[in-house]
């Protein structure tokens, strides 16, 4: 990857690694956008729904793209917008995310966290495609810290999570999350640590402390 010319970092992570925090360090570091939340806002506001109900489906569930799918479907039913031609499927509103995406990135360097960004830019001349992973019992004691529930519960909201993740990348891209052929890095970032990894994937690209 070219620091030097418009770029896109993906950042695709297991839940519970702090994979969200490394992107955010990254893209703060490099001085470009950083694409997560804002992304279901700009896919909202194409589909002209507003912003207080876009922050409301996001904190009803984890699997959002789901939820705003569903939400979308009774939005034109109760408002009877039936001129906008045949119902749309995830897979539509998918794809307009991924338009939202490619957008931003012909515009401006980014750094981007999950929503299969690693297939959206599989061909893109300056892109640099991560998988950040860490054994279990290093994320269950990390979210036991972060959100304060039981190893028990820790557990289960790993499998929930990490299964909806490896769902969502086989139904939009027809490829595996957990295949390192779809990345240029994958690393584990307990032997590193948040700070180490962000050091050392800036260091790949030369822009080191």
């Amino acid at each position: 990857m070219n620091k030097h010319e418009k770029f896109v970092i993906t950042i695709n992570r297991q839940f519970g690694t702090g994979g969200h925090e490394v992107g955010a360090a990254i893209a703060e570091r490099l001085g470009v956008k950083l694409l997560d939340k804002q992304i279901l806002e700009a896919v909202a506001k194409k589909f002209a729904i507003d912003e207080e109900t876009v922050h409301k489906l996001e904190a009803r569930n984890r699997s959002w793209w789901d939820d705003f799918t569903q939400f979308y479907r009774s939005y034109i039913v109760d408002n009877e917008y039936h001129d906008l031609g045949p119902e749309l499927t995830s897979h539509q509103l998918f794809e307009a995310q991924a338009s939202v995406i490619r957008q931003i990135a012909e515009e401006e360097s980014c750094v981007v966290v999950g929503r299969c960004a690693f297939d959206i830019f599989r061909h893109h001349p300056n892109a640099l495609k991560i998988f950040i992973h860490s054994p279990e019992e290093k994320r269950i004691k990390r979210i036991v810290e972060k959100y304060g529930v039981s190893s028990a519960d820790a557990k289960l909201m790993i499998v929930d999570n990490d299964y909806t993740r490896e769902l969502y990348t086989k139904t939009y891209t027809g490829t595996e999350w957990y295949d390192a052929r779809n990345y240029d890095v994958c690393l584990d970032v307990s032997a590193f640590g948040l700070n180490g990894t962000v050091d050392y994937l800036l260091a790949l690209i030369g822009e080191g402390r």
